[in-house]
């Protein structure tokens, strides 16, 4: 098997086969080492987790010819629900005003990482699955990567190496890229809840003074739940039996979607706001999780690194096609600067949120509920928050 490419991409995980796939009509030899067998990517608890698509995010996806092949499998978000518990705010947002399908998409993880890693699988992309990265080095000319594949060691070499192998990244490790991390006291229970009553395509979210409570529409009447809450309440919420557990996140909720009732195992997730001090290294970048763990409040997580592959892709295609040295450092450096603005942004945004809403002091509260009141009867500004949930912004 050839052991030279133009790139290598670690990480077969949504960032790394999405790339693979922007990339596979630009004359690139790529590859993609992958630590996990394909049964393991499948049967991951991972995949049961719900991805809220920005449409922006749809629209790359329809690009990559992704889409078209997991739609049937999404729910659409025609309105979304955002309430202060305990409070008289809120603002209420519609695709139908926005004159738009829908203002974003509901789909499992698994079945858009299961899709993407089969349309790989169609291309030219050598695969290496599974292999572990155990050693990185490089010079003026390339980068080489060491492997364990099984029994065997093997190096391979490439012009530009890209780790997209999530938030616990072997590759920044070997790069020594740090990290900064900003603890927020806060464990994410993630479950499945049928109701009694339709959601009609909305997808809510709930602030109360612990963190946010989102239900995002999956099937006729069920939601996939993301409820942050204190670590301490998560560990008990997590100790405590069903009818307890129901009960209280009825309580939070409300009777909106009538009697809730649980139709998954519930998960915890300890929540933090995770950076990483830089995107390259000498012929290295990290995308994705790699560079940026978000909490969940927004959704933006996957978002935004669907963004970091489409500009690098475009990036890379412009290079190539100019024949020049895609590892080359002037051409990162323009990279890490194109994505800076866009990750401060998204990143400063989910920052604040969670720092002005979970917070119950009453001249906060206050201002927040008055500010939600407001918006609601603001036309131009509940579309302009409209068009940042879609993830237009960012995308036009």
């Amino acid at each position: 098997m050839q052991h030279e490419y133009d790139l290598i991409i670690v990480g077969g995980g949504l960032a790394g086969n999405c790339l693979a796939l922007a990339l596979k009509d630009t004359g690139l030899n790529c590859a993609i080492i992958e630590a996990n067998t394909a049964e393991q990517l499948a049967n991951s608890p991972a995949g049961d987790r719900a991805l809220a698509l920005a449409a922006g995010t749809v629209k790359q996806l329809e690009h990559l010819n992704v889409w078209q092949g997991i739609q049937h499998a999404a729910t659409a978000i025609k309105n979304i629900h955002i309430s202060d518990k305990g409070h008289f705010g809120k603002t209420r947002l519609s695709a139908k005003k926005e004159h738009v399908a829908a203002l974003g998409y509901v789909i499992a993880a698994r079945d858009l990482e299961t899709h993407t890693a089969k349309l790989v699988t169609e291309t030219n992309t050598a695969q290496f699955c599974p292999a572990r990265v155990v050693g990185l080095s490089s010079d003026t000319d390339s980068i080489n990567v060491n492997i364990q594949q099984g029994d065997e060691s093997l190096t391979l070499t490439a012009k530009l190496l890209i780790g997209a192998d999530g938030g616990q990244s072997s590759i920044r490790h070997l790069l020594n890229i740090s990290q900064q991390i900003t603890e927020y006291g806060q464990t994410a229970l993630v479950t499945t809840i049928t109701s009694t009553l339709g959601h009609q395509n909305t997808a809510f979210e709930r602030f109360t003074h612990s963190g946010p409570l989102a239900l995002l529409p999956i099937a006729h009447k069920q939601c996939s739940v993301v409820w942050t809450r204190t670590t301490e309440d998560a560990k008990a919420l997590m100790q405590a039996n069903e009818a307890d557990f129901l009960a209280e996140l009825q309580s939070c909720f409300g009777y909106k979607l009538g009697k809730l009732s649980l139709s998954a195992p519930i998960r915890s997730f300890p929540l933090s706001l995770i950076r990483a001090e830089k995107m390259i290294a000498n012929r290295a970048v990290i995308i994705g999780n790699a560079v940026h763990q978000l909490h969940p409040v927004a959704g933006q997580g996957f978002n935004l690194g669907l963004r970091d592959v489409i500009e690098l892709a475009r990036l890379l295609t412009t290079q190539n096609q100019a024949a020049k040295d895609v590892g080359a450092a002037d051409f990162l450096t323009d990279y890490a600067k194109a994505r800076q603005k866009d990750h401060d942004l998204v990143i400063g945004f989910t920052n604040n949120v969670i720092r002005i809403f979970s917070n119950d002091w009453l001249p906060l509260a206050a201002a927040r509920n008055l500010g939600l009141t407001l918006l609601d009867h603001i036309p131009k500004a509940k579309s302009l928050l409209s068009r940042y949930a879609m993830g237009l912004e960012q995308t036009d």
